[in-house]
């Protein structure tokens, strides 16, 4: 695996040079490339009894891979495209299933286990702006180096994540170079719209300053959970997402805190109805209806301490009515870390990692999980309630020039979906990272 990692560095460091700009000047356009491999092993483990969607008992070894090139260009004065091809296959740890806050955060973007190749982004990006304070915006993933200013307004309309605009945090957001629990991405309990590959077709509109951002986004909807087919009645299928972003300095050391906002519509079962419907053996699905809503919030802050060593936090809530619909099935949560770059040992560009999960369901929701109900992630049958709890702890190591990343992960998990009556499990990982 080394072997063909290195070649394919060589390969497109090659067209990478080729199509890049001087990074000084606004870029034209330009090209970059990752690829990120998951192995994760999980011992095995008691458990009181399992369900179709439990957590396996006994061991087992999984691994996920995906492959991205991103590619950008400038068509006129503030206009960009972008186009993302990927592919992805494997599969996480019981086929994804049994753990809300799951363990490997690339497995939201496989969809089998044979490697497949779609399209993962495909939008274009229009800025206008005004005022004299300016940006140096760096070659980057998705970027185009250059100039711009702090004051502008953009919008952004195609097929995207939603990741990429909202719910950012510099040290807890992207399974790919940080910490891969699922719980660790975004704010948890934010249902954040997303195919079964965890892209979405919408608009999204951001107003900058140069202290703070204000983002709005509306998309479509799937037409079941965890779907990948798009309802087409847009007027009663649709979400809309509102972020404020506040950007500060204390003792010369920045940090940020983010309040999200969000409201999902769409054809969606309601737990206590498929209660009342069925006691015994309750199914969510049979319940769906148009005019269902899901809404929430959430709050997300980092902040660096010294240049090697930051904080962060994130709290967020859902109702917990309407069955969950795109991410995982998390109604609140906290999240809690800090990262530490090797500069102290002499190793400046590794880091180590460690965070805290705590995972909540709303009582409709435990109580359609109790009486033997399924969500499309989780479900053992019954249940003996208990939040979830997760620890997360990883080293991120620089192996070859920037280009390849090799982090080693550990993950503690008490009460996996919830069920005192199951684990704990640990999950060992390692994660091969290459980009440029």
């Amino acid at each position: 695996m080394k072997k063909y990692i290195l070649i394919t560095i060589l390969l497109l460091s090659t067209i990478k040079l080729t199509f890049a700009q001087d990074t000084v000047k606004q870029q034209h356009f330009n090209l970059h490339f990752q690829q990120t491999i998951i192995t994760q092993y999980k011992p095995t483990f008691s458990a009181a009894y399992s369900g179709a969607n439990s957590l396996l008992t006994g061991s087992e070894t999984q691994s996920s891979i995906t492959t991205t090139l991103f590619g950008g260009a400038k068509l006129w004065k503030g206009a960009e495209v972008y186009f993302n091809p990927e592919l992805s296959g494997g599969a996480g740890l019981s086929r994804t299933l049994g753990v809300a806050g799951f363990p490997n955060g690339e497995t939201f973007r496989v969809g089998s286990a044979s490697p497949a190749i779609y399209i993962a982004r495909l939008y274009l990006k229009q800025r206008f702006e005004w005022g004299t304070e300016k940006d140096t915006l760096s070659d980057d993933v998705n970027q185009l180096a250059g100039i711009k200013s702090k004051r502008y307004f953009s919008i952004a309309v195609g097929k995207y994540g939603m990741a990429d605009f909202f719910d950012g945090n510099e040290f807890s957001h992207d399974p790919r170079a940080q910490f891969m629990n699922w719980a660790l991405m975004d704010n948890a309990a934010w249902d954040y719209p997303a195919n079964t590959r965890g892209y979405v077709i919408g608009a999204t509109a951001e107003f900058g300053q140069p202290n703070w951002t204000l983002r709005f986004a509306f998309t479509m909807s799937t037409t079941e959970a965890n779907g990948a087919i798009w309802d087409a009645k847009l007027g009663k299928a649709n979400t809309q997402t509102l972020e404020y972003e506040k950007r500060y300095s204390i003792n010369g050391q920045k940090g940020t805190v983010r309040i999200l906002g969000f409201r999902n519509n769409g054809k969606m079962g309601n737990y206590q109805q498929a209660l009342n419907l069925n006691p015994v053996a309750p199914n969510v699905d049979t319940t769906q209806a148009y005019g269902r809503h899901k809404y929430g919030f959430g709050v997300s802050a980092d902040q660096y301490l010294s240049k090697d060593f930051g904080l962060f936090a994130k709290a967020s809530w859902n109702d917990g009515h309407t069955e969950t619909w795109y991410f995982t099935e998390i109604d609140h949560s906290i999240t809690f870390g800090g990262v530490l770059k090797g500069t102290s040992w002499k190793r400046i560009d590794d880091e180590l990692g460690l965070a805290f999960i705590g995972n909540g369901l709303s009582k409709p929701h435990r109580d359609y999980l109790a009486a033997g109900g399924y969500g499309f992630l989780i479900g053992d049958g019954k249940l003996n309630y208990a939040p979830e709890m997760i620890a997360e702890l990883y080293y991120k190591m620089n192996t070859y020039q920037h280009k390849l990343w090799l982090s080693p992960d550990c993950q503690f998990i008490i009460n996996p979906a919830y069920n005192k009556d199951r684990g704990p499990v640990n999950v060992l990982g390692m994660r091969a990272h290459v980009e440029f």
